[in-house]
């Protein structure tokens, strides 16, 4: 196996329970709408750029659709229920990520969310020191599942792609892993492996917990002896 030596993280559904939180909002907000398959639209934007989900939205409700506005709305009730450091987090993200800041090992954040949102999560959570490296999907010019924003995380960590892991919980977000040549884990939320996953993913764990055993035995995060 190639020397893996930095660990790239998505956020929403890997390092924070989040999916289930946003949808629950965009649900609430379609019903009132009278918007109808708001679930399975849903899932068609996990892992995707804001742009790329204004495309999604419009295609599923029309062209006229007033997508920002939605945006706006689902966005301005997330942030009402969970600022504050009340959004809570992965089982097994926090002491993931201290574990791997104490070995030292370069670590980025690679999120198709928005800086501003980003920045108020790691903040609110305590978790904003950990990374090296932060880029986030108003930083790339095309969504996952283009291994762009991958590719910069490498770039600004100084490490080859095939060098990195990634973590990953959508479809695209694996997929751009795998188009950028890293190892690439699954840690799966709301969407469950399919035969493309298993085929695009090295390894697919239950939670970070198991990551962090895994990281154990192949040495990134070796015990002292």
């Amino acid at each position: 196996m190639t020397e893996q030596i930095a660990v790239l993280f998505d956020m929403d559904g890997v390092i924070f329970d989040s999916e289930r939180a946003q949808r629950a909002c965009w649900l609430e907000i379609a019903e009132k709408e009278g918007l109808s398959d708001m679930e399975a639209v849903y899932a068609r934007c996990i892992g995707v750029t804001m742009e790329v989900t204004g495309g999604i939205l419009q295609e599923a409700y029309g062209e006229a659709f007033p997508w920002r506005d939605f945006r706006r709305r689902t966005t301005e009730m997330y942030l009402a229920r969970y600022k504050g450091g009340r959004l809570p987090l992965k089982p097994g993200a926090k002491e993931l990520l201290k574990a791997l800041h104490e070995k030292a090992v370069p670590l980025a954040l690679a999120s198709s969310t928005q800086a501003p949102l980003v920045e108020r999560w790691l903040k609110d959570a305590g978790l904003l020191g950990y990374f090296d490296a932060i880029i986030t999907g108003d930083m790339v010019t095309k969504s996952k599942p283009d291994p762009e924003i991958f590719l910069k995380a490498c770039k600004m960590l100084n490490v080859k792609p095939a060098d990195a892991t990634v973590i990953e919980d959508s479809y695209n977000g694996v997929r751009a892993g795998f188009a950028g040549g890293m190892h690439t884990l699954m840690v799966p939320d709301l969407l469950p492996p399919s035969a493309e996953m298993r085929e695009k993913a090295e390894k697919i764990f239950p939670s970070l917990r198991e990551v962090e055993r895994y990281f154990e035995e192949i040495g990134i995060l070796a015990t002292d002896p």
